[in-house]
């Protein structure tokens, strides 16, 4: 059974949350929405679900359509967590002096590289966000731990609040929906 969900008026995550509904009732969900924003996070919530995701651009939209792997709704599918996530709530690491935070972080960053046990996830919010960007001082290090299977996710609203979403560099814009969901799941929190 299909089960269609017309996202095109709804703020982020809505889209999101009413997919992820339906795909715990159905094994085919189409979803559509009216921006790109919306119509990644649905097709990166398909994903993570085992899901095979399918986008087609209409005239009224952007259509999604997504399918169970397995027979039945994806709520059977198997739940992964997500082990070790590391939360970044700010640009630099430390309060007092903003060029040592800068450097601090910096180094922090790149010593992750080179540690046996990373974080499977990083989380970028407020003013760490702005550290996914093509002028962060970090830029090379996260890009490394990219390569290295680290997933990297930025808030997108405080992208398009700082009028950075133009400029994200590596990673993944997220939603608030996605970095809640990720933070629930994960095994430990590291926050910075």
């Amino acid at each position: 059974m299909t089960k269609i969900i017309d996202a095109r008026i709804l703020s982020c995550p809505r889209p999101v949350v009413l997919t992820k509904n339906a795909l715990e009732e159905v094994d085919e969900v189409v979803t559509i929405v009216d921006n790109e924003a919306a119509r990644d996070n649905v097709s990166r919530l398909g994903k993570s679900q085992g899901c095979k995701v399918t986008v087609e651009q209409k005239d009224d939209g952007i259509y999604l359509t997504l399918k169970t792997a397995g027979a039945g709704p994806a709520k059977q599918q198997c739940t992964v967590t997500t082990g070790i996530v590391l939360f970044i709530a700010s640009d630099v690491l430390g309060r007092d002096d903003q060029q040592l935070g800068s450097y601090l972080m910096q180094s922090f960053l790149d010593t992750l590289g080179g540690l046996t046990l990373r974080p499977e996830t990083i989380i970028f919010i407020n003013n760490g966000a702005k550290l996914v960007t093509k002028d962060s001082p970090v830029l090379g290090e996260l890009l490394q731990l990219e390569d290295l299977g680290v997933e990297i996710l930025a808030c997108g609203t405080c992208l398009s609040r700082f009028e950075l979403s133009e400029k994200v560099a590596v990673g993944k814009v997220s939603n608030m929906y996605n970095i809640a969901d990720t933070l629930l799941r994960a095994d430990k929190i590291v926050s910075l």
